[in-house]
């Protein structure tokens, strides 16, 4: 079972990384001041939501667990 697990998130994980390194590539393209107009401020604002985005995922990937609420037990006390 837990190799079944890392077997699919090696398919997942190249598959999805690739996609997003492709992405970022083609965002690239609009670099190019002969077909494209924009402003600092363009790219500064697109960078920023990679940026914010890129903090989240390696959050996530930060988790090591995810624990789940439960109340600690107490000893009971008659009242």
């Amino acid at each position: 079972m837990a190799r079944d697990k890392r077997d699919a998130f090696e398919r997942l994980a190249t598959q999805r990384t690739r996609a997003v390194l492709d992405k970022l590539r083609v965002l690239g393209n609009c670099a190019n001041p002969q077909l494209y107009e924009y402003t600092e401020d363009d790219v500064k604002t697109i960078l920023r939501a990679i940026r914010s985005e890129l903090r989240n995922v390696e959050a996530a990937f930060s988790q090591k667990t995810r624990r789940e609420f439960k109340l600690k037990k107490h000893p009971r006390r008659m009242i």
